[in-house]
C-alpha cells in the first residue's frame, strides 16, 4: 500500500464536534500491518482530550484507542500476522523499544524520548501525527499489533484494548484472586470489566457506588456485594475490610474515606484521571500501613495475556453500538454516565 487517505471522524480543535473528514495513513513499511478497523470503542480519555483537559491537544484530532479489526495487508517481512487474522490496537502503536521498561514488556511506562507512541494525539517516529480508531484503517508495527482470540466477538473485544488492560494490569500486579477481598470504585466502562475480570480470577469483589441504582447489573457481572457510597452508613460498615480497591472513577473523591476502608497493608488504587488534583492526610496512610498508588493500561506482553484470558472465561465488554453519526451524542451520554457500558462504533459507518 501507498501512502493513502482514509475515512475519519475527527474534533478540528478543542471542544469542538467531531465530523467525518479524511486523514493520511503511512505506507506499508517492512514490519507493518494494514488493518480495516471493524469497531472502535468510546473511552472516557477520548472526551478528555478532544476537550483538552489534560493540555493541549494536536488537531484535528481523531481518537480511538480500542480497535478491533481484520488484517487486508502486511509488509514484506511481516511475521507475526497473516491476511485475515483478528486484530486489536491499544492505547499505543510504538515506543523507544531501548529503556529497562520496554525491555521488561511494560512499554506503556516508556521512559525513552517522548515515551510510548500514542495511538492518537501524538507523533510517530516519522515525526507525522497519530491518528486514532475513529476511522477505516490503520497502519501499526506488528510489534504492536494484538491477536484477538475466537472466543471473542470483535465489537465486545474492542474495549478491551483499553478499559479490559486497564482493569487487569493491576489486579495481575495486586496478585488478586480468591482470598482477596477487593473493591471497584464505579460501575462505569471501566469497573464493569475490573467486577468482571476480578471474579474470574477469583476474588470477592464489592461495588462501591454513588446509589443502588446499577445493583442488579454489578451482582449480574460478578459482584458478590454492592454498597451506595452516599450513605455515611456504608463507610462505617466497612471500615477496615478490603485488600484492594480499584478507583475507576474520574471525579475528585474523598480518598481519605476511601483509604479507611482498607485492612492493614491495603493498596488503593488510582486508574481514573480526575481533571483536579485531590488531598490525602499523612494520617489516612501511616496508621495501617496502607498505600496509595497508580496503575496505567499494560504492556503488550500483558495485554496479550488479557486477551486470552477473556477469551478462556468469556468476558467481553457490555456494549451499545453506534453508528458514527451518533459520536457527538454518545459524547454527551458518557459524561451523564447514560451508557451500560461502553459505546462502540460501527467502523463500517464511517
Amino acid at each position: 500500500m501507498t501512502h493513502t487517505t482514509v475515512a475519519a471522524y475527527a474534533s478540528p480543535a478543542p471542544k469542538a464536534p467531531l465530523a467525518k473528514t479524511t486523514i493520511p495513513r503511512r505506507a506499508l513499511g517492512e514490519h507493518d500491518v494494514l488493518i480495516e478497523i471493524k469497531f472502535a470503542g468510546i473511552c472516557h480519555s477520548d472526551i478528555h482530550q478532544v476537550n483538552a483537559d489534560w493540555g493541549v491537544g494536536t488537531y484535528p484530532m481523531v481518537p480511538g484507542h480500542e480497535i478491533a479489526g481484520v488484517v487486508t495487508e502486511v509488509g514484506s517481512a511481516v511475521g507475526k500476522y497473516a491476511l485475515g487474522d483478528r486484530v486489536g490496537v491499544g492505547c499505543f502503536i510504538d515506543s523507544c523499544r531501548e529503556c529497562e521498561n520496554c525491555k521488561a514488556g511494560e512499554e506503556q511506562y516508556c521512559t525513552g524520548a517522548g515515551g510510548q507512541f500514542s495511538t492518537y494525539n501524538s507523533r510517530g517516529r516519522d515525526g507525522e501525527p497519530t491518528y486514532g480508531g475513529y476511522s477505516t484503517h490503520i497502519v501499526v508495527d506488528e510489534n504492536y499489533v494484538l491477536r484477538i482470540p475466537e472466543g471473542i466477538e470483535l465489537d465486545a473485544a474492542a474495549p478491551l484494548l483499553c478499559a479490559g488492560i486497564t482493569l487487569y494490569s493491576p489486579l495481575a500486579h495486586w496478585n488478586a484472586g480468591p482470598g482477596t477481598k477487593l473493591a471497584v470504585i464505579g460501575l462505569g466502562g471501566l469497573g464493569h470489566m475490573g467486577v468482571k475480570i476480578a471474579h474470574a480470577l477469583g476474588a470477592e469483589v464489592t461495588v462501591l457506588s454513588q446509589t443502588l441504582s446499577k445493583r442488579e447489573d454489578g451482582l449480574r457481572l460478578g459482584a458478590d456485594h454492592y454498597y451506595a457510597t452516599s450513605d455515611p452508613a456504608t463507610f462505617e460498615q466497612l471500615a477496615g475490610s478490603f485488600d484492594l480497591i480499584l478507583n475507576t472513577v474520574s471525579a475528585n473523591l474523598d480518598l481519605n474515606a476511601y483509604l479507611s476502608l482498607l485492612r492493614t497493608g491495603g493498596t488503593l488504587v488510582q486508574i481514573g484521571g480526575p481533571e483536579h488534583p485531590m488531598e490525602v492526610a499523612p494520617f489516612a496512610l501511616i496508621p495501617g500501613r496502607k498505600s496509595l498508588s497508580g496503575s496505567m493500561i499494560g504492556g503488550i506482553r500483558e495485554t496479550q495475556e488479557m486477551l486470552d484470558f477473556c477469551a478462556q472465561h468469556g468476558i467481553g465488554s457490555e456494549i451499545e453500538v453506534i453508528a458514527a453519526t451518533q459520536i457527538n451524542e454518545a459524547y454527551e451520554r458518557v459524561q451523564k454516565s447514560d451508557v451500560r457500558y461502553r459505546f462502540v462504533i460501527d467502523a463500517a459507518t464511517i
